[in-house]
């Protein structure tokens, strides 16, 4: 297993919520933890995966998602089982979509 951290620019997220998980830790897929924390123009992500070598690729799915979302002072946590990056990216909207549901 090969643990990456990162920090990316955002803009602030929405009120502060229980942490969200969604996906599943399979082949090929990933899950993903969102919760509340750190400073509020940034996200610090944690990545955990199977797949080693592949920082360069985790830094652009991880840069464009900051730059989609509003993940500002939001903490993720994500478990990797060899998702290809179109599922990364997936499971990440999937994840803040689930944060800002009113229900949530």
């Amino acid at each position: 297993m090969e643990r990456l951290q990162y920090e990316v620019e955002a803009r602030g997220a929405a009120t502060a919520r229980k942490p969200v998980l969604v996906g599943v830790t399979a082949s090929g897929n990933c899950e993903v933890l969102v919760e509340a924390g750190g400073a509020p123009e940034r996200c610090a992500i944690d990545v955990h995966t199977a797949a080693q070598g592949f920082g360069p690729i985790w830094q652009a799915v991880l840069r464009d998602f900051g730059e989609r979302h509003a993940a500002g002072g939001l903490k993720i946590e994500i478990h990797d089982v060899g998702a290809t990056p179109a599922v990364v990216s997936l499971r990440l909207d999937q994840a803040l979509e689930a944060w800002e549901d009113d229900d949530a």
